[in-house]
């Protein structure tokens, strides 16, 4: 089990990027003789260095863009690295393009041999396990139809079928649990399930943080080709998901953090902030469980919201208030200083307030905030309808809205 079978050493990939077509011998001896260089190298990988040790699961995450496929495709030995090696130990079986080798013009069944003999089957092992790979896919009855016929996501799920059928020492997989129909990618996470079980060794890709953390004791985080942090899946999801990160200047964020004055500008352009200024917030900030700003949250981690606040002129009564909305518009929640009976600080000048969440019970999505100070008797102060926004990603294997602590008792 302690045995290396996937050492990647100081690994780099560059791609040429050409600048200009060139078609003719003339146009390629010009470009010589004047010194133009008719393209520009860019880093694909730079500097990757990772060990997978034999029954171990690995997740690859990061933006699109920064590396992940490439990466697999040169464990898999479909690419060559630029620099640095990749050290093999034992069978690979890679799940990279499904369906690379289909011939549209085949029926279903004369696909199977094709796809079969691609991925190292021999005639004898397809015949035995054909019904098998039909009744996996769910098109026994196509059969023979011809597999043009057929959507592409039933072209996927046969590619998968067949390619499940391999026995497989190391297995490298590009986002294909999430191929076919609910009911299809069930039957998917059944099988890698097993796989896990078996204590095969896996290398994933995935921008599924929920399979990533499920399936894989380890994780790589990418960003723009280079190695942020590999450890731990819980710290580097972490770490991708709240901006902590060994690169200097790294944010990590999956979706591009939206500036809270962005918002505002936004916001005053739609007109939903109101109010005679006696109070004035002058901003909000969202804070995470590391204590920096952030807008994506995992479901069931903590979150304040940070208000600032100026007194411009005295008031009688200050209440500061919240509402939390999905991005159908729906309530989930609202609550402010007076129905919780805290007195909010009322002194002319710069004030800040803190709403401390203790877990956050959504469970996935896109959430909008509207902040508020009014009077007692309602009279807005400043009001700010659905100006900020903040996202939460599943952490369970629950399905809903919300996450609701239970237990199973018998």
């Amino acid at each position: 089990m302690d045995k290396d079978v996937v050492v990647v050493n100081g690994l780099w990939k560059l791609f040429r990027l050409p600048h200009e077509k060139r078609n003719t011998l003339f146009e390629h001896i010009t470009g010589i003789l004047y010194g133009k260089q008719g393209y520009e190298e860019f880093v694909a990988l730079k500097n990757i260095n990772f060990t997978v040790k034999k029954g171990e699961a690995v997740g690859i995450i990061g933006e699109n863009g920064s590396g992940k496929s490439t990466l697999l495709k040169i464990i898999a030995n479909i690419m060559r690295p630029s620099k640095g090696s990749v050290q093999i130990n034992g069978r690979i079986t890679p799940f990279l393009e499904l369906g690379v080798g289909f011939q549209p013009n085949l029926t279903v069944k004369e696909n199977i041999y094709v796809y079969g003999t691609i991925m190292g089957l021999s005639d004898r092992e397809i015949n035995a396990r054909l019904e098998e790979i039909l009744e996996f896919s769910g098109l026994k009855q196509f059969e023979y139809a011809k597999l043009k016929n057929l959507s592409s996501g039933m072209q996927v799920r046969l590619a998968f079928a067949t390619a499940i059928q391999t026995n497989p020492e190391i297995l490298l997989m590009d986002e294909v649990l999430a191929v076919g129909d609910m009911e299809f990618q069930q039957k998917c996470m059944d099988i890698f399930q097993r796989y896990i079980k078996e204590k095969k060794t896996i290398v994933f890709v995935s921008h599924d943080l929920n399979s990533i953390r499920r399936f894989c004791s380890k994780a790589l985080l990418l960003r723009r080709g280079e190695q942020v942090t590999f450890g731990d899946t819980n710290e580097i999801i972490d770490k991708y998901v709240y901006g902590i990160g060994d690169v200097e200047e790294y944010t990590g964020n999956p979706q591009s953090k939206p500036k809270i004055e962005e918002e505002k500008e936004k916001a005053e352009e739609k007109k939903t902030r109101w109010g005679n200024k006696k109070v004035e917030i002058t901003d909000v900030k969202f804070i995470d469980k590391f204590g920096r700003e952030n807008t994506i949250f995992h479901s069931g981690d903590s979150m304040i919201i940070q208000i600032n606040y100026n007194v411009n002129v005295s008031v009688d009564t200050l209440i500061i208030g919240i509402a939390i909305y999905s991005n159908n518009n729906a309530m989930c929640y609202g609550t402010n200083t007076d129905i919780q009976g805290f007195i909010a600080n009322s002194a002319i000048g710069s004030n800040e307030i803190k709403l401390s969440i203790r877990d956050l019970t959504m469970m996935e999505g896109k959430f909008h905030l509207t902040v508020a100070a009014h009077s007692k008797e309602h009279t807005p102060y400043d009001w700010l309808d659905k100006q900020f926004s903040f996202n939460v990603i599943k952490k369970g294997n629950n399905v809903g809205l919300f996450e609701i602590p239970c237990e199973w008792k018998q």
